[in-house]
C-alpha cells in the first residue's frame, strides 16, 4: 500500500466518523456557516464591522484580511486545484452523510478546501494585526472548516490543507501590512489629523 493510499484511507476514515456523528442539534448550525462563508460572505461581513469600529487599525486590518482572501482564493482555486487533478468530491450517501446535513455540492474539485483557506487567511491576516480579536477568528475559521467536512463536501485532508494554505497567505499578507503600517508609527491620515 502506498502512502497516498494510506492517506486516502485514513480521511475516509475521519470522514466516516464525522458522518456518524450523532448531532442534529448541529446539522443547521453548520449549514448556515457552510452557506454564508461561500464567496467569502462571512469574512466581508467581519471585516466591514471591524472597518467600522475597529477605527484606522480596523480598516487596515480589514483592508489586510481581505487581501489575504483574495490572493488565496486565486492561488487556491486556479493553479492549486488544476494541479491537483479535481479532486472527486465526497460521496456523501456511499459514505453515510445525513441528508439533512447537505448544503449544495460545489461543482470544483474537492482538493483544497477554499472556504478553509479563506477563512484561516482572514482570521490569521486579522488576527496578527488585532491580537484581541485572534481567538474568536481562530474559532470561526475553525468553524468553518469543519463545517465543510461536517456537511460532506470535503474530505478533512483538503480541510487541512486548505487552512496550511490560508494560513501561509494570512501570515504573508499581516507581515506585508506591518511594514506598510508599523504598530508603533500612525497612517499618514492619522499623522495629518
Amino acid at each position: 500500500m502506498t502512502d497516498s493510499h494510506r492517506i486516502a484511507g485514513y480521511d475516509r476514515a475521519v470522514y466516516r466518523k464525522v458522518a456518524r456523528l450523532s448531532t442534529p442539534v448541529l446539522d443547521e448550525p453548520l449549514r448556515r456557516v457552510s452557506d454564508l462563508a461561500n464567496f467569502s460572505k462571512l469574512w466581508f461581513l467581519v471585516a466591514g464591522a471591524v472597518a467600522l469600529c475597529g477605527g484606522p487599525r480596523g480598516r487596515r486590518a480589514a483592508l489586510s484580511g481581505l487581501t489575504a482572501i483574495g490572493a488565496t482564493s486565486l492561488v487556491v482555486n486556479q493553479p492549486i486545484k488544476k494541479l491537483a487533478g479535481r479532486r472527486l468530491r465526497p460521496d456523501r450517501p456511499g459514505l453515510g452523510v445525513p441528508v439533512q446535513r447537505w448544503v449544495r455540492m460545489p461543482s470544483s474539485g474537492s482538493f483544497p478546501s477554499g472556504h478553509s483557506a479563506s477563512a484561516a487567511a482572514f482570521a490569521v491576516a486579522v488576527g496578527g494585526l488585532l491580537p484581541g480579536l485572534r481567538p474568536a477568528l481562530r474559532v470561526m475559521a475553525s468553524v468553518v472548516a469543519f463545517s465543510r467536512v461536517y456537511t460532506g463536501v470535503h474530505y478533512p485532508s483538503d480541510v487541512l490543507v486548505g487552512a496550511a494554505v490560508g494560513a501561509l497567505f494570512g501570515r504573508l499578507t499581516e507581515r506585508l501590512a506591518l511594514r506598510r503600517w508599523p504598530p508603533s508609527q500612525p497612517s499618514d491620515k492619522e499623522q495629518l489629523s
